[in-house]
């Protein structure tokens, strides 16, 4: 078996199936795997984001819904205090005004995630929980199926960039096994500090694993271009959006709703089929633009289709209840 669709799209979809049934796949761990895609910082982002969370601290995280917590949020849920306090005793200086913070205490009482009431003219705030401290790695991982030349380059840089920042504590590059004695990507002109995974796909739709190179442990307080608080709280939002969002969310921005949107297994993951063009579209193919679109006729979800509201919703609850599923 091939990997499935665009070259990169699919074999992103599948490695993250794999991630989050068999990671890490060089060592044991009790850590359970929080794998999301296309997320990062403005400067770089990752094909796919594996937050090795700690058991009992992802369990306590719950506490605070399924939905991320943004960074002004973080800021009010973590110094949250245990008794009723005025927010400005209660909370360190954001270093901007003070009236975003009080937005932000209304959005977290919206979202159950704080507690508020008001005294005389002040808010007071108090936690429903102590936030956890549940992540306990950051692993990156770039997925290149076919490394030919320019695409060995650019990612040569791009690795380059995440060893240098540190932003994440492993980076990896996952590539399509080749089964030559040597696989490709290991003569390539990539930093010796990244690790190298190779998949091979069998007829049966599993997926075979080999850790062509062992990846370094980076340290994130190396790096001297941001304070480490800051850093930490930049790991730190980013473990939260994979948290919220997980790698199904590419759903989010295809047409689930066509008349030929469907999901077929691949490799244990659901990856998107057109029937009109009978192949694995990317996300950027499946859009209202695409001049195959058609919406789901009107029958479909009124006359008896077993899916309360069309195949295209059966198939948002499906993967949302397989993102929830994960956590």
């Amino acid at each position: 078996m091939t990997y499935p669709g665009d070259a990169e799209f699919g074999f992103e979809l599948v490695t993250c199936r794999w991630a989050e049934r068999a990671w890490p796949p060089d060592r044991d761990a009790d850590a359970v795997p929080v794998v999301a895609r296309q997320l990062g910082t403005q400067r770089r982002r990752w094909d796919t984001v594996v937050v090795e969370a700690d058991p009992d601290g992802i369990a306590d995280r719950a506490a605070f819904g399924e939905r991320a917590l943004d960074s002004d949020l973080l800021h009010v849920v973590r110094n949250a205090p245990a008794e009723w306090a005025w927010y400005r005793d209660a909370l360190p200086h954001p270093g901007y005004p003070w009236r975003y913070v009080r937005a932000a205490i209304h959005r977290a009482d919206a979202r159950d995630v704080v507690e508020t009431r008001r005294s005389g003219n002040r808010i007071e705030i108090r936690r429903v929980a102590p936030y956890p401290d549940w992540v306990r790695r950051i692993v990156a991982v770039e997925n290149k199926p076919d490394l030919d030349a320019s695409a060995a380059r650019a990612l040569a840089d791009q690795l380059a960039h995440d060893v240098e920042t540190a932003l994440a504590d492993e980076v990896w590059v996952a590539t399509a096994a080749t089964g030559a004695t040597v696989e490709p990507a290991l003569l390539e002109d990539l930093p010796v500090e990244a690790g190298v995974l190779a998949l091979e796909f069998d007829d049966g739709g599993a997926i075979e694993t080999t850790v062509a190179w062992h990846p370094a442990a980076l340290d994130p307080t190396t790096d001297t271009s941001m304070p480490a608080d800051e850093k930490a709280d930049k790991r730190l939002e980013i473990a939260e959006r994979a948290y919220g969002s997980g790698w199904r969310s590419y759903v989010e921005t295809m047409r689930p709703d066509c008349r030929w949107f469907e999901l077929r297994e691949r490799a244990g993951a659901f990856v998107p089929w057109c029937a009109a063009k009978a192949c694995h579209q990317t996300a950027a193919d499946c859009s209202g633009s695409c001049p195959e679109f058609q919406p789901e006729p009107p029958s479909w979800r009124t006359r008896g289709w077993p899916i309360e509201g069309g195949p295209g919703k059966g198939i948002q609850r499906l993967l949302t209840e397989r993102r929830r599923r994960r956590r």
